[in-house]
């Protein structure tokens, strides 16, 4: 499959169903010779709830480094399983909305958002809303949002009563 399309975004945020959208994004990088960009996106507003709205300079360098080591071992395990090379990590502070559809692919000139459906419970998407469809409704570049996992088994994102 070939298209226009050279720097790739995915955002990852530890869920398994951004993994497999990892993973796809990789090799279809990899098939089209483009750049793929990994994204994590450290949410303000979570550690405003959590901390009362004081982070200290040691909580921020332990989240960050925490979040280096992810990313790291994460590209690590994608290179190895999809042969790609090109592949660049990144940590931003922010709305993982506004971040990933808008802030992102206008700073690095992404042409295509890979993201997993969700990685949310469902409580957290009733209060927040879910960063996938905002991505999918807001970003000016092409996205694909990945509802299969690497298997290509549908995701059940809860449990059926």
């Amino acid at each position: 499959m070939e298209s226009n399309y050279k720097t790739i975004l995915v955002p990852v945020d530890g869920s398994n169903q951004s993994e497999d959208a990892l993973a796809k994004g990789a090799q279809f990088a990899k098939n089209n010779d483009a750049h793929l960009d990994v994204l994590h996106v450290l949410s303000t507003q979570q550690y405003g709830y959590n901390y009362g709205g004081m982070v200290d300079g040691d909580v921020i360098n332990n989240l960050v480094e925490d979040t280096t080591d992810y990313l790291n071992k994460l590209v690590d395990r994608i290179k190895k399983e999809s042969g790609l090379d090109d592949i660049s990590i990144h940590i931003r502070f922010g709305n993982p909305k506004t971040v990933i559809s808008m802030e992102f692919p206008r700073d690095h000139k992404s042409d295509l958002i890979i993201i997993g459906a969700t990685g949310m419970s469902r409580l957290q998407r009733v209060l927040e809303g879910s960063v996938s469809s905002f991505v999918d409704r807001n970003a000016k570049c092409d996205v694909m949002v990945i509802r299969t996992n690497t298997e290509n088994k549908p995701y059940i994102p809860f449990p059926k009563d």
